[in-house]
């Protein structure tokens, strides 16, 4: 029986799954064994990311009446020919490097249907999703690093003829861009493709360590990385919350943080190809100074990040009425476009403990509304001089 977070009214409704099966790639793949990257082999990699899309009942999502469950399990397989790895399952060397071993065994997947429909389900698809258990069964002995299955996808049909495509994901193996790549992939293989409009290139070695060892770059991030305890999405004290902006509000705080450009990978590639460089600060002299001197701080910690920087030693299914994270992680935050009321904007859904998630409610609000009144005297200031 699904229950919801008690900040989302109660939404009653049962889910029915089939056995969780292992889908193989439809052709014969390569077997052999791949390094993965240092970025992909650090700590801070080795998660399972869940991601969600919902879907309504439309002739973009199932014209010819076939059941998603059945298409959506066929172009799989077909998908999992061009991304073999994702079939195969990690391993480390005698160093704790990830490798992926290419053996075809399979991702798991699971059938199920639930008595509720899309409209029912109403804002509650944004995130934080309260209802994720449900339609994304963590299958026992299925989420670990190390020898499970790299992605498992449940689809849930609805009563209303839409569907719930949910998916977890070792981030050791993709980012969100490689996730995209892969679920852009399986879109076109359910719509008839023979192949991929963008084959996927594996090249992990590119950013690998160098041999011999060169440091050229001060790394703070992993200086400061077992300073303190991080937030625990099971810590009492732990809550989610997702902040909604409108596009004239982010207009307006684009106006006071100027956004600036980061490093571009290939297209094809679905390896992580991020990093996370940390802004270094005195918190009293953080403290002392205005949020323009922290953003300052974050610009030339992120101007900094390069690809000598990370070299470091160590078609679709369809449009979803929403498609991304259902929950914020610890130390990574996201935005996700959506539709509130009728007004696009963006979703931003965080995690931290209470007592700081009710000061960063006070801060952005703080920001928000001095961004109006400033606009708001500006107007004032032009009809005034217009008079």
């Amino acid at each position: 029986m699904a229950s919801p977070s008690s900040h989302v009214a109660a939404i009653s409704f049962q889910v029915k799954r089939c056995e969780p099966e292992l889908v193989v790639p439809a052709k014969p793949t390569p077997c052999e064994v791949k390094k993965l990257s240092e970025i992909d082999s650090q700590p801070g990699m080795r998660f399972q990311v869940p991601v969600i899309w919902f879907y309504k009942n439309s002739s973009n999502n199932n014209s010819d009446g076939r059941d998603p469950v059945k298409v959506i399990r066929e172009a799989l397989g077909e998908t999992l020919v061009y991304y073999y790895p994702l079939a195969g399952r990690l391993i480390e060397d005698d160093n704790k490097n990830l490798m992926v071993d290419c053996n075809g065994r399979g991702m798991m997947f699971i059938e199920a249907s639930a008595d509720v429909t899309l409209q029912q389900l109403g804002p509650t698809i944004q995130p934080p999703f309260p209802y994720l258990d449900e339609v994304l069964y963590n299958v026992p002995g299925s989420d670990g690093i190390l020898g499970c299955p790299l992605l498992l996808i449940q689809v849930t049909r609805l009563v209303c003829g839409g569907f719930i495509l949910a998916s977890r994901i070792n981030h050791a193996m993709c980012d969100g861009f490689g996730i995209f790549l892969f679920m852009n992939t399986l879109g076109e293989m359910a719509q008839g493709a023979q192949h991929p409009s963008v084959p996927p290139i594996w090249q992990r070695e590119l950013l690998g360590a160098r041999n011999p060892q060169r440091i050229t770059r001060i790394h703070h991030e992993y200086q400061l990385e077992n300073i303190e305890q991080q937030p625990n999405l099971d810590e009492a004290d732990v809550i989610q919350h997702s902040f909604t902006l409108s596009s004239n509000q982010i207009m307006e705080i684009r106006n006071v943080f100027r956004r600036i450009s980061e490093l571009v990978p290939d297209s094809r590639y679905y390896g992580n190809a991020f990093a996370f460089p940390a802004a270094v600060s005195k918190a009293g002299v953080l403290c002392k100074n205005p949020l323009g001197y922290a953003v300052e701080l974050v610009k030339k910690a992120k101007l900094e990040m390069n690809a000598e920087y990370i070299r470091r030693n160590r078609s679709r299914l369809g449009y979803p009425e929403f498609g991304g994270p259902p929950m914020a992680f610890p130390l990574i935050t996201f935005y996700v476009k959506c539709n509130n009321k009728g007004e696009d904007g963006i979703v931003v859904p965080i995690l931290l403990p209470l007592l700081a998630m009710e000061k960063f409610q006070q801060e952005l609000k703080k920001l928000i509304e001095g961004t109006n009144n400033k606009h708001e005297t500006m107007q004032r200031v032009k009809i005034t001089s217009m008079l």
